[in-house]
Parts: structure tokens; C-alpha cells; sequence
């Protein structure tokens, strides 16, 4: 919604910056060579050329990154994501220079549709793949991390019933030797001063 906003008020102040009329005494012929304007911009040196072609890189850049955070999409193709917004773009540069042609003090310039769609796709290619990463990052993350954390909570599980299973079998072991010790002194108690004598019968005189 936020991104929408932007957009509208972004097209908001293009419409009067480019659509407004000019009070001017004469105007150029309208160019319809691509690149002519730009070469005669480079003529004129290189702070008005810089200046010139600069306005029209930066007129419509915006669109470039408020296009696709309108649409609100973030798992998106690159390839598609930048088609989408360099054609709309390169429509709205188009629409721009044709109504124009009706405004007074302006006329039909080919090559600035060139460089606001030049802006638009510049803008998009820094800007918005970079934050789309960005935003998709923590998404992976966390879950990443709990796997970790459950794959890390079954091992130590593992470890933990490993080492009582061998303290259980230890102890086992040992009762088991001590037992038969113990049968054996019993043994030995039960009859501790041998067998019983035995006195022979005496014959009694009449």
C-alpha cells in the first residue's frame, strides 16, 4: 500500500514537471533520430551535457523501485521482475513525449524516452534485487537454525542414552562377578566344621 502511495505521488510530480507549458520565445524542431539529442546535448560541454542527460536518466528512475514494491511480490524472477518494469517504463516515457506534443513550448523528443527508460532500468538493476535478498533472508533462516537445533537436541539425546545404557551394563557386570563369591563363602559357611562323627557300637556282656 505504502509502495502504491508512492508511486501515485511520484507520477504526481512528473506530470507537473514534464506537462506544465513553457513561456519561451522559440522552440526546437521536434527529433525523431535516436540519439541526436543526446549528441547534441555532449556539444555543449560537459557540465550542461551532464546536466541535461542527468534530468532525463533521474525522471523517471523512481518507477524503477516503487513499480515493484507496489506489486508487493518478493519471491519473483529477475528477468521477468525487470522486463515488466522496464516495459512499463518505456510506456509511460512514451505517453509522456506524445501528450506533450500538446503542450505549449514542448515537442517530441525521441531520445528522452530513451534515457527515462534507461533510468528506470538502472534504478531497478541497483536497487531492487538487492532488497528483495535481503527480504528473503530471514524467511530461511530460522528454520534453518531450529533444524539445527532439533538435529542437535536428538544427538545429544543419543549421547546421553548411550552413556546409561553402558553405566546399566556395568553395573550388571559387576553384580554378576560379585554374586558368585558371595554363593561360594556361603557354601563354606553352611558346614564349617566338617561331617559329623560317628561312635561305633559297643557290644554289652550278659
Amino acid at each position: 500500500m505504502a509502495g502504491f502511495a508512492l508511486l501515485l505521488t511520484h507520477l504526481s510530480l512528473v506530470a507537473w514537471v514534464s506537462l506544465r507549458p513553457l513561456d519561451v520565445m522559440w522552440v526546437n524542431a521536434a527529433n525523431l533520430t535516436p540519439f541526436a539529442g543526446i549528441r547534441a546535448d555532449l556539444a555543449l560541454g560537459p557540465l550542461e551535457a551532464t546536466r541535461r542527460i542527468g534530468e532525463g536518466l533521474l525522471l523517471l528512475a523512481p518507477v524503477g523501485v516503487l513499480l515493484p514494491m507496489a506489486g508487493g511480490r518478493i519471491a519473483v524472477s529477475f528477468w521477468a521482475s525487470l522486463t515488466r518494469t522496464v516495459t512499463a517504463g518505456a510506456l509511460l516515457a512514451i505517453g509522456i513525449e506524445m501528450v506533450q506534443t500538446a503542450v505549449p513550448g514542448r515537442v517530441l523528443d525521441v531520445d528522452s524516452v530513451l534515457l527515462h527508460t534507461a533510468g528506470v532500468a538502472l534504478a531497478h538493476l541497483a536497487v531492487v534485487p538487492a532488497f528483495r535478498a535481503r527480504l528473503r533472508r530471514p524467511q530461511g533462516g530460522p528454520r534453518q537454525g531450529s533444524q539445527g537445533g532439533s538435529q542437535g537436541s536428538e544427538r545429544g539425546q543419543g549421547t546421553r542414552r548411550s552413556r546409561e545404557g553402558r553405566r546399566n551394563e556395568w553395573a550388571w557386570e559387576s553384580a554378576r562377578r560379585g554374586a558368585a563369591p558371595l554363593r561360594e563363602h556361603r557354601g563354606r559357611d553352611e558346614n564349617p566344621q566338617g561331617a559329623t562323627p560317628t561312635i561305633p557300637r559297643v557290644g554289652i556282656a550278659p
